[in-house]
């Protein structure tokens, strides 16, 4: 049999409109292949090859060898890439008389978007009249789409976190406030864990807004704030719930010796003066203590109470002092 191979006038046509065809001859070997699938097999030598060395024919079953496509009706025919991604392809066949060979053209179908991204396609690999071209576009239109209301959700995920970070948050401080107090003691007394509740009171600080103004009363509370932060834990819960006062929720910590030292602490670094724009400000600090082992059933607003009674004991001792409320 006299085999010819097509004519470069032929392949130029079919490389333009059809850009996934195989030319085969009567042995199965590839005798021209489109562009696309020279990318697809861009490592692989393609023309020279054998079809079913390249492509594994998975329907119809019974067809061997590339000669017995045309002894059959079926004109199409379902394949796979015989590679790591072991893609599926649908294929048209067609006899080439003159040429004594076997058109195959191929396409992904639905498997499009997944080829696209595996062998790194674009559109211009395709015939312009392949509605899978089509199907890109939507598939990229989705993508987009889904890119732009993944982005969406993120940020208004992240605005929903901001949102409710600020409602629990003292603004000037970046402390608790007392809406974070409220949550954080509720759910400490259903853990049942012990906890003690301390309440601060800053001595002096109305004369440091006379005497220097807001702001130097603003940079007051910020520096109480980051001493505050940095005399409890990580696992305590600082809140800042009036204009100089603030409450400490300290987890786990009730034995007295411990609090004393950590209220007395506290005292001797706030009593520190503290500058700003050349102007000394003093302020101290006075300080209500109460463990919630003081009670049988500890109660929020009987422990802030006693805990309140508590700081105006030290006020009344003369500021600048501590007192545990007893059981």
């Amino acid at each position: 049999m006299n085999i010819e191979r097509p004519i470069p006038f032929t392949c130029g046509v079919l490389d333009r409109v059809l850009p996934m065809h195989m030319m085969i001859d009567s042995k199965g070997v590839v005798q021209h292949a489109g562009p696309t699938i020279q990318k697809v097999f861009a490592s692989r030598k393609v023309v020279g090859r054998n079809v079913f060395g390249l492509l594994e024919l998975r329907r119809p079953r019974n067809i061997t060898r590339i000669e017995d496509i045309s002894k059959i009706d079926a004109k199409r025919v379902q394949l796979k890439i015989r590679d790591e991604f072991g893609m599926s392809l649908t294929g048209a066949v067609a006899m080439m008389p003159n040429l004594d060979s076997v058109l195959l053209n191929l396409s992904f179908g639905y498997s499009i978007a997944e080829a696209v991204a595996r062998y790194e396609l674009t559109g211009s690999d395709f015939a312009p009249t392949d509605l899978a071209v089509e199907m890109l576009y939507l598939v990229e239109a989705k993508s987009a789409a889904m890119d732009i209301a993944s982005q969406l959700a993120h940020r208004l995920q992240d605005e929903k976190e901001v949102a409710q970070s600020q409602a629990l948050t003292d603004g000037l401080t970046g402390l608790s406030n007392r809406r974070a107090l409220e949550t954080r003691l509720e759910r400490q007394l259903q853990r049942n864990v012990p906890f003690s509740l301390m309440h601060l009171d800053l001595d002096f600080f109305k004369s440091v807004n006379d005497t220097h103004g807001h702001a130097a009363g603003d940079a007051v509370l910020e520096m109480v704030a980051q001493i505050l932060r940095e005399e409890t834990r990580q696992e305590d819960l600082v809140a800042r719930v009036g204009g100089d006062e603030f409450v400490i929720v300290l987890d786990n910590q009730v034995y007295p010796t411990r609090l004393e030292k950590i209220a007395a602490r506290l005292i001797k670094r706030i009593e520190k003066p503290i500058t700003f724009h050349g102007s000394v400000c003093r302020i101290s600090a006075s300080i209500g203590v109460v463990p919630s082992t003081n009670y049988a059933r500890p109660d929020q607003s009987v422990m802030a109470e006693d805990a309140d009674k508590a700081l105006y004991a030290s006020k009344r001792a003369g500021r600048a002092a501590f007192t545990i409320a007893e059981r």
